[in-house]
C-alpha cells in the first residue's frame, strides 16, 4: 500500500460500536435503521421521499424501471461519466445516446442535447461529476419543450448544491451513491429521491419485487430486490453525525491544492465552484504529462488515479461521432490524493513532492 493513498476515508471505534449494537438488536436486513437513515437524508436534502438501495448503480436502474423505460427507448447520457449511467439504460434494452461535455468543465454540455433528441427520447440523465452542477435550468426548459423525464445521476454530488438547492432534487428522480469513494460511505449503497408521491410508491414496490408485503400480496408487477440493510444504515447514521466536519474537510483540501496550483505549471486545476455551494468530492487536474507525473509520485509513495475512459470508447455502446472535449479530459485527467479521512499533512506532502517534480 502506498504511504499516501489517492483516497482516504476512515472507520473507527464508533462505527464498530454502532455495528455491534445493530447486530445485538437484530437489525440486520432492511428495517427501522434504514427508515431512520432515509428520513434523515430527506431532511438534509430537503426532499420528501427517499429510498435507500444497494448501490448508486441500482438507484439508476430502479429510477428507469419506475419510468417504465423499455427496449427501443432512448436515454441521453454524457460521454464523461462512470459507465453505470449508460449500463442502467442498456440493461432495460434502451439505447444510450451520448453527448459531449463542456470545454470548460467535464459535465454534460446541455447546448448539445437538443440535437440528440428524437421521437424515441424518453429520459435525459445529467451527471453532476464531482459535485459540479449541470445547467439544470436550461435542461428543464428542454424537458418541457420535448416532454422527456430527467433522472439526475448525482452519485458524485451528495450535499452539493446548485442555486441553493441540493443537486439530485431537480429532476423527477435523483440518484446518489454511498460507495467507498464518497462523502458518506456505507461500503456500498445508494439513494433514490423524488418529490413525486406516485413515483415514490412505485419505486417502493419495485424495490421489493413489486409487492408491499411479500408474504401477503400477489405479484402484480415487475420488481426486484433493491433493498438496503440496517447494517449499512447504521454506518450512514453514524457518519451523518459528523457530516459538517466531513464537508468542511473536503472543501479545505480543495482550497489547499487550489492555492498552490499556480506554482505547478504542468497541472491545471479542474474547477469546482465552492462559492456556489458545490462540494468537491475529489481533487481533479488536467496533466498533459500524466504518466510521467504518476510515475514520479508513485516512486515516492504517493498514489494517484487517472480518469476513467470516455464512454464512446466502449464498443457495446455502439457510439457514433466525435467528442473532442471529453477526449481531452479522458486523456489528461488525474485525481490527486484527497478524501474525508485524508490528513492535511498528506496533502501538503503531495504538494511538496509535486514541486520537486517541477525542477527534476
Amino acid at each position: 500500500m502506498m504511504a499516501i493513498p489517492w483516497w482516504r476515508t476512515t472507520f473507527g471505534e464508533e462505527d464498530i460500536a454502532q455495528l455491534t449494537a445493530a447486530v445485538r438488536g437484530e437489525h440486520i436486513s432492511m428495517g427501522p435503521l434504514t427508515e431512520q437513515f432515509e428520513c434523515q437524508m430527506g431532511e438534509l436534502l430537503h426532499v420528501p421521499y427517499v429510498l435507500a438501495v444497494p448501490s448508486g448503480s441500482a438507484a439508476l436502474l430502479l429510477a428507469l424501471l419506475a419510468l417504465r423505460i423499455k427496449p427501443g427507448d432512448e436515454v441521453i447520457v454524457p460521454n464523461r461519466t462512470f459507465i453505470a449511467t449508460a449500463h442502467a439504460a442498456l440493461l432495460l434494452g434502451a439505447r444510450a445516446v451520448l453527448v459531449d461535455c463542456r470545454s470548460d468543465s467535464p459535465v454534460m454540455d446541455v447546448s448539445q442535447v437538443e440535437k440528440k433528441i428524437t421521437s424515441k427520447t424518453r429520459v435525459v440523465m445529467p451527471v453532476h461529476l464531482n459535485g459540479r452542477a449541470v445547467d439544470m435550468a436550461s435542461l428543464k426548459d428542454l424537458a418541457k419543450k420535448y416532454d422527456f423525464a430527467i433522472i439526475e445521476d448525482a452519485a458524485q454530488a451528495l450535499f452539493s448544491q446548485y442555486q441553493n438547492q441540493s443537486l439530485g432534487t431537480y429532476g423527477q428522480i435523483g440518484c446518489f451513491s454511498m460507495g467507498m469513494t464518497k462523502c458518506i460511505s456505507t461500503g456500498q449503497g445508494g439513494l433514490v429521491v423524488t418529490r413525486s408521491r406516485e413515483l415514490y410508491e412505485q419505486m417502493k414496490l419495485i424495490r421489493n419485487h413489486g409487492v408491499k408485503d411479500t408474504l401477503k400480496d400477489s405479484y402484480r408487477q415487475m420488481g426486484f430486490n433493491f433493498k438496503f440493510t440496517d447494517l449499512a444504515a447504521c454506518l450512514g447514521l453514524r457518519q451523518l453525525k459528523e457530516i459538517n466536519e466531513r464537508v468542511a474537510h473536503l472543501r479545505g483540501i480543495y482550497r489547499v491544492y487550489e492555492q498552490r496550483m499556480a506554482e505547478l505549471p504542468f497541472l491545471e486545476m479542474i474547477p469546482v465552484w465552492l462559492d456556489q455551494g458545490q462540494l468537491p468530492l475529489w481533487v481533479e487536474v488536467l496533466c498533459p504529462e500524466r504518466e510521467k507525473v504518476m510515475d514520479f509520485l508513485r516512486s515516492r509513495g504517493i498514489e494517484t488515479r487517472q480518469f476513467l475512459p470516455d464512454l464512446h470508447l466502449s464498443p457495446h455502446l455502439r457510439a457514433k461521432g466525435v467528442y473532442p472535449n471529453s477526449t481531452r479530459y479522458g486523456q489528461q485527467g488525474l485525481f490527486l490524493p484527497c478524501g474525508p479521512g485524508q490528513p492535511m499533512e498528506n496533502v501538503k506532502q503531495v504538494l511538496h513532492v509535486l514541486n520537486k517534480y517541477k525542477s527534476h
